[in-house]
């Protein structure tokens, strides 16, 4: 029922802005923020994309167009990997389903390239970091 009550909403807004086209674009954007949560706290976060943060919990503000893997470590626990994807979500289709309503080609085409219909999942990324043998963890 949510999901049905977003998407009218998206075209309905759509259905305004049908002339600027691209209505996932609009209503989400192309970057969500993904929250990285370690336990011990205090690890450091790298991703396959470039991003880094010295310490967990940090936020990264992602394209959503493209997964990629984030990797958590801190001294005295084995690294720990995770693979975040880029999966189509319900609040995406439906504004790009709002770009059918409007007849808006041309903002299809945006919405699919730009990855705003999509969603990084999952998120937030939380991991138990497991000590090394022998290193107690700290």
């Amino acid at each position: 029922m949510n999901i049905v009550l977003r998407g009218l909403s998206a075209a309905a807004l759509c259905l305004g802005l049908s002339g600027l086209g691209a209505c996932a674009t609009i209503t989400r954007g192309t970057t969500q923020e993904v929250i990285v949560e370690s336990t011990p706290p205090g690890a450091a976060v790298r991703t396959t994309t470039g991003f880094t943060c010295e310490a967990t919990p940090c936020t990264f503000k992602m394209p959503r167009k493209e997964g990629f893997n984030v990797t958590i470590s801190k001294d005295g626990y084995k690294p720990a990997t995770v693979t975040v994807e880029s999966k189509v979500a319900g609040g995406g289709a439906a504004g790009f389903a709002g770009n059918v309503i409007a007849g808006g080609v041309i903002g299809m085409g945006v919405d699919a390239t730009s990855g705003a219909m999509m969603d990084l999942t999952p998120n937030p990324v939380s991991v138990t970091l497991e000590p090394v043998a022998g290193g107690g963890g700290n």
